[in-house]
């Protein structure tokens, strides 16, 4: 039902229709109660109308409908893609449309989708269309299959059948001048009805209707009617016209057949479809009782009951018991419930019986034959055969329960010998011999079935009596009637030829061959065709012994052999005159028979250059291409196996040398596959890696996904012969195994204390890490749920007490600032189940003395209230632990966020808001919910929800959203509006909001808001924070126009000069009043500009300007800017502007000059104004008469310039792991700790020295913070040993000198976050939003106390979760499914810095930016090769279900080659698998002298061998394959021999990891063995020569590979050195004898006269 593909069940109630999917879903729709049946059609429902349903007028359905009124609508209306405006005019149109058909009532309606309204059919009549408004027309039957129906009016007493169709726009259609206002594309899709039959004289409707196939396959309807007892049958004539097939019925095209009763069953071709239809006998039931088969108008059999029904013989297997009492007369009075080839029979004692009709024959043999004859033979013909097959001369043997398969292959041969009697006309009957007696016995033919297993084929000679003396009277009489069976037996070896040079190609199917060539050389023998005899007979020369050949060959006609058709393939090309003689039935569209060798012929003609026409190929044969790129023909082979479903288990059937070229195109592939292939052609080359790859990227729906690994299975071994890596036990897994993964504090009370990172380590961390503890060290340095330790005396006195809380004082401080830290540390590192309550760890600000047996020591609350310390660092860790949340796995949802909300507002629930929000999750709360947290008038929730739902919407500009924000600004509401007390806190944050919220978006009017906010003093009276405020309107500001300054919007001019008002720079003084004037302030409130008297107080302004104009001209290049940004140049610019303003105009003009930052100390000087340099370098020159004023301010210029030149490194290279940035920054970093203590001694770097004498250690502490901040976040997620080094040091140093407050430790938490960032799996972005969003992490004014909220409010600083990606690589290895190291080598695109460059990384790693990744290539000798070519993009890394992320989510499988060691086991390569067992093969090359001796040194030959193959593979195949080539009981030197062989031969595939030639270099071996052993014994007659043939081939593929027309880079996959010994064999074998040479000299010859 429309384009919906599964079963519906449709159920008809009084007033609905209810509609069952497979999943479960249940859709109920309306119905007016008119309806009286339901039917299924192709393309939708057909409801038919009672008369009563007048009154209900059709069109959209009235829902002003009494009817309705009293009940709901229930539909299920999925999401479409019109909007409302739409949907509006698509419905008004159609009221419109529809208005003129409700004078009028449609009998028949049809229901084409589930989101529409059932709509009127109409009927045509004379050109013209007209709804159906008869009612009389009841439907007696549908086909869902093709658009018919049949319908019986009583009052006309006549049968209709009817087509339907689309109607047609030429033809004229009722009310047609309403629908002229409505386009096309907008109308529905309307049906008619075209009567193409009518039959008049029936008093009451046909009790069945249903169709069947003719017996030329073209379909047929069938009427059953009782009182006349008969089955009438209309023959469909179908005609194609422009994709459309058009049905008809002629007057001529009737008949019928006496029938009481009559079903539709599929027994004699039931693998065989006539388009949609299948192929479909009828069942009939004669008046007397009598089951008849028939095919169309053609009687075929009789079929009667068992007579175990009559006796009740227990052994018949319906079943019945001996107490069942049956009578012997049983009669058939009915026949019910068809399916297929089952019936159920109704007998007149009120029982049924359900039988299984005979059907096709269970020989497969047989069943090839019927349907080669069924496709191959004319239709008269095959008529003429199938009354010979299923004729009454052998119904006994049809009737029988189960027919063996001796028996139906008997039953056909039996059909054709009947045909060659019939063709030979005998003027008197003569009487049976005693001869033919014999021959005819049982006892014969089991005589014959014997000889046949043991090879000998005497079989043939069953009729050799009666076909020669019908040979002798072929000259007799000419008769029609003979030629007529003399044409029929002539198709019949043409169709059956065609099977059996198909059977040749399947190595299971040689007795099956043989059988087909006995009946091929009595039908060849009869027809005088000495050709098709000498072919079968060099086959299977033992068929000499019984046919007697001709001397001369009479007929001109060669049969086709398959074998010699792809030798001359590959030695001369498809394109050879030697290779277009291929068979009609070979050639034929949807020929099912033959499909095997189709299929070979067409693998071998793309091998081999073929072109490619339409759907078949120039040699004619139809192939099934899958989709995929190809660059050569072996590329275009695999495509074409894919295509056709030909696999790993269809290639081992095929024998040995037509299967060589086919195995070389796969091996070719494998090195280096296109990346655009489908899964099953990586399946197919032993590419299992790229095969999951490709599945991750396609299978997006769980449908798909089923149905291409129903389609990888088809293409995969169902046995275990591909090679599976031998995982071996590790030492280092050993040694780091859940041991290492544990948290255990020495000091700790309580080791079982959750601190949330217990899930930080992971199959990938333990793999990138290693033995390395580091992620022990981050996870004890940020544990904030444990006491802190408290080194004090063992007997404490009263003074020490108060050493202790000012000591835990001090503990506090960095404990409180932990939080910010792990919640970086352990970002999106667990997936929660939304039955699972949210935890959060504990934040446990008291202390343990060691000393004292770790007694606990609390802050004492009557000095410092703990409640207000604990009360931000409760929100940072309720933050941190919702950060741990992965933002994949689907959404999470509404309901588990409510349900963890609390019933009293906190700060827990609230930083859990803002961290759901950072990750995209506060999408599914509703307005409501949004208006329930903010009627709570909680800070801290407040501030988390509008922060977390502006992230969650961020740049959407989400209407609603921003309603809720602006009401926290109180500048935004009307003048009538009562003003609001809100805490500048709220309003902050506000302002935040509203810039994550239109980033990017230039939205004029919201950018005038935010900067007359940014000079704005603060609503309430908290003055104290209004530089804040004014820092959040800078930083919304910029956001709003992110990197978008330089776009033309009008007031841009304007807005920018305001900025620099802002910020006081020296150019602007006088153009203040035409900055006064300036109409930015027309609508601003009694809360006045932030001036003292007419001079902006700078002090608050200018930073949130500078970042506003750094934001707006992100990456922009812009010098007018960039020239009016200035850092001071002179002494009395140094006095005008604070030096904490230098470092922040210094990050401002290099954001804007984004392209000229560089990682070098040449860069970081020319940010250094000379007077600046100079005076720092004549600090220590005496002779220098530097004022000391002037040389604070010197000094303080000059740390806050190089510390923000160090932030703008840190922005620039942000998660690139820069090594000259990171050197640089270490450098610089470890020069300010010398500056503040001394360290190192021997420091020789250039720096100046000195500097604490003149500027103040906190401000020393801040730049080295600022500066070890930005050197994380170049090195985040890279867990770089010596920054960590740094991080540790500084952490211990500020505790111990007691010198760092919390902003100080805030930093180094962060830090050590950042560079751990997610555990290492993740990292920063450099795109415009990321660099705001970390800007605003890093801004540089720390707050001194956990509560400091006055230059920045401190919820900003989780803002950097913004910018991160998830750019980790892990690598996993396809066989074992276990995280593995790989080499991988990057290439990234040239810019304008540096060229391309290509270096390499170890998974797991973390990859470059999307936007300069151009290749990533898995490389190294141990891995196979694989190439991911990327397409560079300025875009945010590949976000989870992207079907375009090349990565799935972070993984790529690998697949290792067979004989190497993971790097896990073997990381220098020293000990592979195969350099291990190189002396043990060293050791099994000769075993003859092994066997020689005594059988004790065989032993550990055999364990060796064992042991050998198991080092390189699993596969338990292998193994057993070695160990019965180590069985002790080959004693003989033959045995041994062969031994040898299969010992070199499994060492050879295996260390080429080619498992699957075995069997072909076993096949040859074999092959010559035999051969020879035959010769030497002087036995002519082999069984069959088709292995020779196949030899022939494998010498033909290594002559193509030699000569270069099969091109390879490694060469044959079978050692040529082989192949030519196999060829010196085969010809000296037949050189012994000059008798054997004439016989067999064909075989290694070119036979051109009959080939």
């Amino acid at each position: 039902m429309g384009d919906n593909p599964e079963a519906l069940l449709c159920v008809l109630q009084l007033d609905s229709l209810t509609i069952y999917n497979t999943s479960g879903e249940v859709v109920s729709i309306p119905l007016p109660g008119s309806i009286t049946s339901i039917w299924s059609l192709p393309f939708g429902l057909l409801l038919q109308q009672g008369a009563e349903g007048n009154l209900l007028k059709h069109g959209p359905f009235p829902y002003s409908s009494p009817s309705l009124g009293s009940r709901d609508i229930i539909r299920n209306r999925r999401e479409t893609g019109h909007s409302p405006h739409n949907n509006y005019s698509f419905l008004s149109a159609y009221d419109q449309l529809l208005k003129g058909e409700s004078s009028s009532m449609s009998s028949h309606l049809i229901l084409k989708d589930l989101l529409e309204e059932p709509q009127s059919i109409y009927i045509e009549e004379r050109g013209k269309l007209n709804i159906m408004r008869d009612f009389d027309e009841r439907t007696i039957w549908t086909s869902d299959l093709i658009p018919l129906m049949a319908s019986y009016n009583k009052v006309k007493m006549q049968h209709s059948v009817w087509v339907a169709e689309v109607i047609n726009s030429s033809l004229e259609v009722e009310n047609s001048s309403l629908s002229a206002t409505v386009p096309t594309g907008v109308l529905p899709k309307r049906f008619s009805f075209h009567r193409i039959w009518q039959g008049k004289g029936a008093h009451t409707a046909a009790s069945k209707v249903f169709l069947a196939t003719d017996d030329d396959s073209a379909p047929i309807i069938c009427f059953l009617f009782l009182e006349q007892k008969k089955l009438l049958s209309l023959r469909l004539q179908t005609v194609e016209i422009n994709n459309e097939i058009l049905y008809d019925v002629k007057p001529d095209m009737s008949w019928s057949i006496p029938a009481i009763a009559a079903a539709p069953v599929i027994v004699t071709r039931p693998s065989v479809k006539v388009g949609l239809l299948p192929y479909t006998d009828i069942i009939v039931l004669a008046p007397e009782s009598i089951l008849i088969l028939y095919s169309g108008k053609q009687c075929l059999c009789r079929y009667l009951l068992p007579s175990c029904l009559g006796i009740g013989n227990p052994s018949c297997n319906l079943g019945f018991s001996k107490a069942t009492s049956i009578s012997h007369d049983l009669k058939i009075v009915g026949l019910a419930d068809a399916v297929e080839a089952r019936i159920n029979v109704k007998v007149n004692n009120r029982m049924i019986f359900r039988c299984a009709l005979h059907r096709s024959p269970s020989s497969s043999l047989a069943n090839d034959s019927i349907t080669a004859m069924a496709e191959g033979l004319s239709p008269s013909f095959y008529n003429h055969f199938l009354v010979l097959l299923w004729g009454d001369s052998e119904s006994s043997r049809l009737s029988e329960a189960n027919p063996t398969v001796d028996s139906e292959w008997s039953s056909f041969c039996d059909a054709i010998m009947q045909m060659c009697k019939k063709s030979s006309v005998v003027s008197q009957e003569t009487a049976e011999s005693s001869w033919e007696f014999l021959l005819n016995s049982k006892f014969h033919k089991n005589y014959c079935k014997i000889n046949n297993m043991i090879g000998l084929s005497s079989g043939v000679a069953l009729d050799r009596t009666g076909l020669d003396s019908m040979r002798s009277n072929i000259d007799g009489t000419k008769s029609s009637e003979k030629s007529f069976h003399f044409d029929l037996l002539m198709e019949s070896l043409d169709s059956l030829h065609a099977v059996y040079e198909s059977l040749k190609m399947d190595n299971l199917r040689r007795r099956d061959l043989e059988l087909l060539a006995i009946l091929l050389c009595n039908i060849a023998k009869f027809l005088g065709e000495e050709c098709y005899l000498d072919h079968y007979v060099r086959d299977f020369p033992a068929l000499c012994k019984t046919v007697k050949m001709g001397i001369n060959c009479l007929s001109s006609k060669a049969p086709f052999n398959l074998f010699r058709w792809l030798e001359n393939c590959l030695q001369h090309g498809c394109t050879s005159d030697k290779t277009n003689n291929l068979p009609l039935v070979v050639c034929k569209d949807g020929s099912s028979v033959v499909s095997w060798a189709r299929k070979i012929v067409s693998f071998y003609s793309l091998l081999c250059d073929a072109k490619i026409i339409g759907n078949k190929l120039s040699s004619g044969v139809s192939c099934n291409i899958a989709s995929g790129s190809s660059s050569s023909n072996e590329e275009l082979t695999v495509l074409a196996m894919v295509g056709e479903k030909f696999g790993l288990k269809e290639l081992d059937s095929l024998p040995s040398g037509v299967s060589l070229p086919l195995r070389h195109a796969l091996d070719k592939c494998r090195e280096s596959p296109p990346a655009d292939w489908p899964a099953a052609a990586y399946v197919l080359i032993g590419r299992e890696d790229l095969a999951l790859s490709c599945l991750a990227r396609s299978c997006k729906f769980k449908e798909l996904e089923t149905q291409t690994n129903m389609n990888l299975v088809s293409m995969s071994t169902p046995y275990m012969l591909h090679l599976h890596p031998v995982t071996i036990p590790s030492t280092i897994s050993d040694t780091v195994g859940l041991e290492s993964t544990k948290f255990e504090d020495t000091d700790s009370i309580d080791g079982s204390m959750a601190d949330g990172m217990e899930n930080i380590f992971s199959s990938c961390t333990q793999l990138r890490y290693g033995r390395d503890l580091r992620l022990n060290e981050v996870r004890r340095l940020l544990c904030s749920a444990r006491p802190v330790a408290i080194q004090t005396s063992a007997n404490p006195s009263a003074s020490d007490q108060d050493l202790q809380q000012a000591q835990l004082w001090q503990l506090a401080q960095r404990t409180t600032a932990l939080p910010l830290g792990r919640g970086a540390f352990t970002l999106a590192t667990i997936y929660t189940l939304l039955t699972e309550a949210f935890t959060v760890p504990k934040l446990v600000l008291a202390g343990r003395l060691p000393a004292q047996q770790n007694a606990t020591v609390n802050l004492d609350p009557s000095i410092r209230n703990i409640q207000e310390l604990k009360s931000w660092p409760e929100f940072h860790n309720a933050v941190a632990a919702g950060l741990r949340l992965a933002p994949l796995q689907g959404k999470v949802s509404r309901t588990w966020i409510i349900y963890n909300r609390p019933e009293e507002p906190n700060a827990v629930h609230a930083g859990l808001l803002l961290a759901l929000g950072l990750h995209g999750f506060l999408r599914v709360l509703t307005i409501t919910d949004t208006y329930q947290y903010f009627s709570q008038e909680h800070e801290a929730t407040t501030v988390g929800l509008m922060l977390g739902l502006a992230a969650s919407y961020r740049g959407t500009m989400q209407p609603s959203i921003s309603k809720c924000l602006y009401v926290h600004i109180p500048y935004r509401h009307p003048s009538s509006f009562p003003e609001l007390e809100l805490p500048t806190l709220l309003q902050t944050a506000a302002l935040m909001s509203v810039g994550l919220l239109f980033e990017g978006s230039a939205h004029p009017q919201t950018m005038q808001t935010l900067l007359g906010e940014i000079g704005r003093r603060s609503g309430g009276d908290n003055v104290l924070e209004r530089e804040g405020y004014a820092v959040s309107a800078g930083f919304s500001l910029g956001l709003v126009a992110l990197g978008r300054g330089e776009e033309a919007l009008g007031f841009m001019d304007t807005l920018v000069d305001r900025l620099f008002h802002y910020i006081g720079g020296k150019e602007i003084r006088n153009e203040r009043s035409l900055l006064l004037a300036a109409s930015v302030d027309e609508h601003n409130r009694v809360t006045g500009q932030m001036m003292d008297g007419t001079t902006v107080n700078v002090d608050v302004t200018a930073p949130g300007a500078m970042i506003a104009l750094a934001l707006m001209f992100l990456k922009s290049e812009s010098e007018v800017i960039v020239s009016r940004l200035t850092i001071p140049q002179t002494h009395f610019d140094l006095q005008y502007v604070r030096p904490d303003f230098i470092m922040l105009r210094v990050i401002a003009r290099n954001l804007i000059m984004w392209g000229r930052i560089h990682p070098s100390k040449d860069w970081i000087q020319s940010q250094i104004p000379e007077i600046i340099k100079s005076g720092v370098k004549g600090l220590r020159d005496d002779t220098m008469d530097i004022d000391e004023m002037d040389a604070e301010t010197i000094v303080q210029a000059y740390v806050n310039i190089v510390a923000g030149a160090c932030i703008s490194l840190g922005l620039r290279f942000a998660g690139t792991k820069d090594a000259n940035a990171q050197e640089l920054l270490y450098e610089y970093a470890a020069y300010f700790l010398n500056e503040i203590k001394p360290v190192s001694t021997t420091n020789r770097s250039t720096f100046p020295k000195g500097l604490s004498q003149y500027v103040d250690r906190g401000t020393l502490e801040i730049c080295l913070h600022l500066i070890v901040l930005s050197l994380s976040v170049v090195m985040a997620g890279s867990g770089h040993l010596q920054t960590f080094r740094l991080l540790r040091f500084l952490r211990n140093r500020s505790s111990v000198d007691g010198h760092a407050n919390y902003g100080i430790q805030m930093a180094v938490s962060v830090a050590i976050g950042f560079l751990f960032l997610g555990g290492g799996t993740r990292t920063f972005s450099t795109s415009n939003s990321s660099i705001a969003a970390l800007l605003i992490t890093l801004y540089p004014r720390l707050p001194t106390g956990p509560n400091d909220n006055r230059c920045h409010l401190q919820a900003f600083r989780h803002l950097y979760v913004l910018a991160t990606e998830a750019r980790w690589l892990q690598t996993v290895d396809v066989d074992t499914g276990l995280p593995v190291y790989a080499p991988l080598e990057v290439t990234i695109k040239e810019t304008e810095h540096y060229s391309e460059t290509s270096f390499c990384e170890i998974t797991p790693c973390i990859l470059p930016e999307r936007s300069i990744l151009k290749t990533v290539r898995v490389c190294g000798p141990r891995y196979w090769p694989q190439v991911i070519e990327l397409v560079p993009e300025n875009k945010p890394w590949w976000s989870f279900g992207d079907r375009n992320d090349p990565f799935h989510s972070g993984i790529l499988h690998v697949k290792r080659k067979v004989g190497a060691c993971s790097y896990v086991d073997d990381p220098i390569g020293c000990q592979s698998l195969l350099s291990r067992a190189m002396h043990k093969v060293f050791g099994l090359t000769s075993l003859r002298a092994g066997y020689t001796g005594n059988n004790s040194n065989n032993g550990s030959a055999a364990v060796t061998v064992d042991q050998l193959v198991s080092t390189f593979s699993s596969d338990p195949s292998l193994i057993a394959f070695a160990q019965l080539c180590c069985d002790l009981s080959w004693n003989s030197r033959s045995d041994i021999d062969f031994q040898e062989f299969c010992l070199q031969v499994l060492f050879e595939c295996i260390s080429k990891d080619r498992p699957a030639l075995l069997q072909v270099y076993l096949s040859l071996y074999t092959t010559i063995g035999s051969l020879a052993q035959q010769v030497s014994n002087s036995n002519l007659l082999v069984g069959d020569s088709l292995s020779v043939s196949s030899l022939k081939l494998a010498l033909s593929y290594n002559e193509a590979v030699m000569t270069g027309r099969l091109t390879t880079s490694r060469g044959s996959i079978v050692q040529s050195v082989f192949l030519g010994s196999l060829r010196k064999q085969f010809n000296n074998s037949f050189l012994v004898s000059s008798m054997v040479w004439c016989t067999g000299c064909t075989y290694g010859q070119d036979n051109g006269g009959q080939n």
